[in-house]
C-alpha cells in the first residue's frame, strides 16, 4: 500500500489553497466580527444572521463554479465523483482542516456531508424529470437540500419512525417530525423517509419510503433551532409536517425501500469525518509544539519538561494510528470487492476519539492560553466532541465492529 499524495491530488490541494486565499479570506475579514462573536454569527433564535447566510451562499457558488463543490458528486448527477477515490478523498479532507482548522468559511467549499447535501447519491433515485427540474440549482450552490431521516425517537434505531406518509390520488400526505436536521432553515427541499407501509416497518423488512418535499413554510415548517454545545445556534433544527402533499413522481427510489437510500453513500461520509478529525488534530499539534518551543517556565520552555513531552509524544502516536487506520480502510475500500464495513465503523469510532484526546492534550499543554478564543483550539474541542455522535455514535460502531468479528471477521 502506497499513500503517497499523488501529482492530482497535489494540485487538487494547491488549487483548494488558492481558492481560499482568493475567496474565501476576503469574506473572514469581511466577517470578521461574525466569525469572532457569536452573538452576530447567530441571529437571537439561534439561526444564521443574514450577513453569514449570504456569505455560505456566496462560497457555495464560487466554489461551483471552480468545480470544488460537485467534486465529490455522483457521475451520473453531474459531478465529478468518479475521478478521486476514496484515498484522495481522505487526503483532500484532511488537508482542509489540517491547514485551516475548523472554520465555517472554508466548510462551505463542499456540501455538508457528501451523502446528504449537494448531488447527494440518495438523488439517483429521482425519476428524470425531476432530477432535470431540480439538479441545476442544487449544483450551482444556489439550493441547499437536507436529510429528513432522524425523530425525536427515532436516531441510531430508524424503525422506531412515526413519521408516516399516506396516499390520496396521486398524491402523499405526510404528518410527523424530523428532529437534528442540518440546513433546516436554509434548504429548499427535504429529503423525507417515512412509513408508508406500517406493517412492512413493524417487521423491519421495510415499509418506508423516500421523498423530495419542498419546504414551503405551511405544511412543512422549520421550527426551533437546536444550539448545540457552547454555541449560540447551530445548522440543526426540527422540521414539522402537517397534512403536506407531494406528488408520487417524487418518490427517490422504490416505494416501501427508501431506508437503503438512507445509507446509500454513508460509508464514504464517515471517510470524510474521520479525515476532518485526522487533519484537525495534526493542526492542534502543531499549535502546541510552536507553544512548547516558545513558552518558558523555570528558565526554559516547556518543552524541555518530561510532562509536556509525554503528551507531545501521545499526541503524535494517536494521530500517527488514526491516520493510517484512516487512509488502510480508503485503500481497502478502494482495491476490495467486499466493503470493509468493519475497518469504516474502526475509524469512524476511532478517528472522532482520538481528535478529542489530542487537542485535549494539546489545550492543557497551552495552559491558560488554550481556553481563549485566541488559540481556537477550545473551538476545535467542541466540534470534536460533537464529531463521536453524529453519523453513528462510537458504541454503535463498536456494535457493528462485535458483530463483525462474531460472524467471523478476523482479518485486519
Amino acid at each position: 500500500m502506497d499513500f503517497t499524495i499523488n501529482n492530482d491530488v497535489k494540485e487538487v490541494l494547491a488549487a483548494i489553497n488558492k481558492f481560499l486565499e482568493a475567496e474565501v479570506v476576503p469574506l473572514q475579514e469581511k466577517y470578521k466580527r461574525e466569525l469572532e462573536n457569536e452573538r452576530y454569527f447567530y441571529n437571537e433564535d439561534g439561526t444564521y444572521s443574514p450577513n453569514v447566510v449570504e456569505a455560505f451562499k456566496l462560497i457555495r457558488m464560487k466554489s461551483a463554479e471552480a468545480g470544488f463543490y460537485n467534486m465529490f458528486g455522483e457521475p451520473e448527477l453531474g459531478g465529478s465523483g468518479d475521478v478521486f477515490g476514496p484515498v484522495s478523498i481522505a487526503l483532500i479532507f484532511e488537508h482542509l482542516t489540517k491547514k485551516h482548522g475548523i472554520d465555517p468559511f472554508s466548510y462551505e467549499m463542499f456540501p455538508r456531508g457528501l451523502f446528504t447535501g449537494g448531488l447527494t447519491p440518495v438523488l439517483l433515485g429521482l425519476q428524470e424529470e425531476i432530477r432535470e427540474e431540480v439538479l441545476k440549482e442544487i449544483s450551482s450552490g444556489e439550493t441547499l437540500l437536507c436529510f429528513g431521516l432522524s425523530e425525536p425517537d427515532a436516531g441510531s434505531d430508524v424503525w422506531n419512525m412515526q413519521t408516516k406518509a399516506v396516499q390520496d390520488g396521486d398524491e402523499w400526505v405526510i404528518n410527523g417530525t424530523k428532529q437534528w436536521i442540518t440546513n433546516a432553515h436554509y434548504a429548499k427541499y427535504v429529503m423525507t423517509f417515512a412509513i408508508t407501509d406500517p406493517e412492512l416497518a413493524k417487521a423491519r423488512k421495510g415499509g418506508i419510503s423516500c421523498f423530495l418535499v419542498p419546504i414551503d413554510g405551511v405544511t412543512v415548517v422549520p421550527t426551533s433551532t437546536i444550539p448545540v454545545l457552547g454555541h449560540l445556534g447551530s445548522a440543526t433544527a426540527i422540521i414539522s409536517f402537517e397534512n403536506a402533499r407531494v406528488h408520487q413522481k417524487y418518490i427517490i427510489g422504490d416505494l416501501h425501500q427508501g431506508f437503503g437510500k438512507a445509507l446509500k453513500g454513508v460509508d464514504l461520509g464517515r471517510i470524510v469525518m474521520a479525515a476532518l478529525c485526522v487533519g484537525v488534530a495534526q493542526w492542534a499539534l502543531k499549535i502546541a509544539v510552536n507553544y512548547a518551543n516558545e513558552r518558558k517556565t523555570f528558565g526554559v520552555t516547556i518543552g524541555n519538561h518530561q510532562a509536556i513531552q509525554m503528551m507531545l509524544a501521545d499526541c503524535a502516536m494517536d494521530i500517527y494510528a488514526g491516520r493510517n487506520m484512516l487512509l488502510n480502510c480508503a485503500w481497502k475500500m478502494e482495491n476490495q470487492s467486499e466493503l470493509p464495513l468493519k475497518e469504516i465503523s474502526m475509524i469512524k469510532a476511532f478517528c472522532t476519539e482520538m481528535a478529542q484526546r489530542v487537542i485535549d492534550n494539546c489545550m492543557q499543554i497551552c495552559g491558560g492560553m488554550g481556553l481563549t478564543n485566541e488559540m481556537k483550539l477550545e473551538k476545535a474541542w467542541r466540534w470534536a466532541r460533537m464529531m463521536r455522535i453524529p453519523d453513528g455514535t462510537t458504541e454503535i460502531q463498536k456494535r457493528t465492529i462485535a458483530k463483525k468479528l462474531l460472524q467471523g471477521d478476523l482479518q485486519f
